[in-house]
């Protein structure tokens, strides 16, 4: 009796534990997500680091810091040429000129054309003016603040964690038997080189998407064809929903113009999306992750259910590190023997 009455008092505490462990979590997971994310940039920018520390001799620290000016350089070169004309569209679409185009072209449409372009004329007629913007903007001034101390931590965290990672992963592996260590350190690389991939496809992705499409819909005509390029592009960090309402938006805008331009704007963003599902993912980053379409929007929707928008940004990546512990844990899949797409990079510079 006495030994039944400790074995059910320690599975009892077991369970609070885990209770008590899930629900901190939850209330931590911003935090969670922001750990996540920098664990992810990490395992992206690893690779260049490795290979400028071992080719070039350049300290692993100053390797980091490398990568970070070079990210923030080409984010600024590309504003110093986008922004100048994307502000220009910005204003000519909510100046009382393009206000009247985009009335124009209601009133001379009929169907389902008549009805987009009433629908947008009446989200421009609800924007808030500048007069009323001073509360808002006060709390959006608060929220860009807690943003900008959001990415300053991820980029710390992800630089830490740089250096960091070998000896975390060598303190997991001494908890467990001997004959389990290989496994859990190939296995952990495994996700790291996936993790990777993805993001540097992602980059690529955007870049590809944004130009491309940006360059198309100003061939067509397209109106304000910089601002639907470049939202199409960075939407691709949403997969099936980011692509879907690129489409919507380039058919929409190009509706303002005519129908035969609408339907070239379609045209365009079903070209590149073929392109980049059958040329680009295949032969270029090679399925990065190695996860079927079913599965990604499966992923999508629980992660959007269970957590917020944001967290869509994280569905991919979760679904990744899932699949691969089902594959080692379930299926006694050998990590060491798995071919893992190196984007950028070569298998024997991505740690292999």
């Amino acid at each position: 009796m006495g030994f039944t009455a400790r074995r059910t008092a320690v599975q009892t505490l077991v369970v609070i534990g885990l209770v008590a462990l899930a629900l901190a979590l939850w209330k931590l997971r911003l935090v969670v997500g922001l750990v996540f994310a920098a664990m992810i940039i990490a395992a992206a920018i690893r690779p260049g680091v490795d290979w400028l520390h071992a080719r070039l001799r350049i300290p692993r620290f100053a390797a980091v810091l490398l990568h970070y000016a070079l990210f923030l350089g080409v984010i600024a070169l590309a504003l110093s040429f986008a922004v100048p004309a994307a502000l220009h569209q910005v204003d000519h679409a909510l100046s009382p000129s393009g206000k009247a185009q985009i009335a124009h072209a209601a009133k001379h449409s009929t169907g389902i054309k008549h009805d987009i372009l009433v629908s947008l004329q009446k989200r421009l007629k609800h924007l808030p003016k500048a007069s009323h913007l001073s509360g808002p903007a006060a709390a959006a001034g608060k929220k860009a603040v807690i943003i900008l101390i959001g990415i300053l931590f991820t980029f710390a965290a992800a630089a830490y964690w740089v250096f960091e990672r070998d000896r975390a992963v060598d303190v997991v592996a001494s908890l467990l038997p001997r004959p389990k260590r290989k496994l859990v350190r190939d296995t952990w690389t495994l996700i790291d080189l996936r993790l990777g991939a993805f993001v540097r496809g992602q980059v690529l992705l955007i870049v590809l998407v944004g130009v491309v499409l940006s360059l198309l819909f100003w061939a067509i005509g397209e109106p304000y064809w910089l601002l639907v390029g470049s939202f199409a592009g960075l939407v691709e960090v949403v997969p099936v929903i980011g692509p879907l309402s690129a489409g919507i938006i380039a058919v929409a805008v190009g509706l303002t113009s005519s129908l035969h331009v609408a339907i070239l704007a379609a045209a365009c963003v079903l070209a590149v999306r073929l392109l980049e599902d059958y040329v680009v993912m295949p032969k270029v980053l090679g399925g990065v992750v190695g996860l079927s379409p079913l599965l990604v929007l499966v992923s999508v929707t629980a992660v959007g259910i269970l957590f917020s928008g944001w967290a869509v940004l994280f569905a991919v990546p979760i679904a990744a590190v899932a699949a691969t512990l089902f594959d080692v844990v379930l299926r006694d899949v050998d990590p060491a023997e798995e071919e893992t797409p190196a984007v950028l990079f070569s298998s024997s510079e991505a740690e292999r």
